[in-house]
């Protein structure tokens, strides 16, 4: 067992055990190559699920705050973690976690206002892909959700909305778009059909910007995911931090 606040170093890397990241790391989709996946914050906590080999290559990690997995540059962990105890969930009541919405659209509408452009796998800012900046957006105020736009869209409470039905919307629901088979965009409602996303260059701003659900909105960007417009959901619980499909 290493002592808590033991520096990471390579030879602890080991499987099961777990690290408080002291700098923000970029996590990977694959053991080698490009693909980035997710980042992590300083501050996050994290299970070694496959130790790296060779030791200085890629180890296998789970995200303990909402069971991300992925895979992380054992040279770059080492130094930059400390041994931790696995932290326990940050569970909010529905309640709660309404209050705390304010919060998430101040965060939100400040990181739209700082350049940025559209990273795929970005989590932590100024860049990010569209799921990481809403996870990033409440997680600052202390609620866990899951990573991915399809995961994030099981997760909610499903709200109906259509391109002309927007009553039952508040401001923080997340708004989902994709394909009939799976959710692959999501936005930050901001009122009255006004959402907030991160998208890309094909079918987006290339970053943060504000498009309209309502046909009046005839903008390029608004009217590529009005088509694609799959639901809209509601945060009501903070994710336990287990893993997910």
């Amino acid at each position: 067992m290493v002592r808590l606040g033991t520096p990471a170093a390579a030879e602890l890397l080991v499987t099961g055990s777990l690290w408080r990241l002291l700098a923000p790391l970029d996590g990977y989709s694959r053991p080698s190559g490009a693909g980035l996946a997710t980042q992590a914050a300083a501050g996050r906590c994290l299970e070694v699920l496959q130790a790296a080999t060779p030791p200085e290559g890629r180890l296998r990690v789970r995200l303990l705050e909402d069971g991300y997995g992925c895979w992380l540059d054992a040279g770059e962990l080492a130094g930059m973690a400390e041994a931790a105890a696995r932290p326990l969930p940050r569970l909010l009541t529905a309640a709660a976690i309404q209050a705390r919405l304010p919060e998430v659209l101040e965060f939100a509408a400040g990181a739209a206002a700082h350049p940025n452009h559209y990273l795929w796998g970005g989590t932590t800012g100024p860049h990010y892909d569209c799921s990481g900046f809403i996870q990033s957006a409440f997680a600052q105020a202390g609620i866990w959700i899951p990573r991915d736009a399809y995961q994030q869209e099981r997760f909610c409470q499903p709200v109906a909305v259509s391109p002309s039905t927007l009553t039952l919307l508040r401001p923080g629901d997340l708004i989902f778009f994709g394909r009939p088979q799976r959710c692959t965009h999501v936005g930050l409602h901001l009122g009255s059909g006004r959402y907030l996303h991160s998208s890309g260059r094909d079918h987006g701003r290339n970053g943060l910007g504000i498009d309209h659900l309502p046909p009046w909105d005839t903008h390029p960007v608004a009217s590529h995911y009005r088509r694609e417009l799959r639901g809209a959901g509601r945060v009501v619980h903070c994710h336990d931090g287990s893993p997910l499909p």
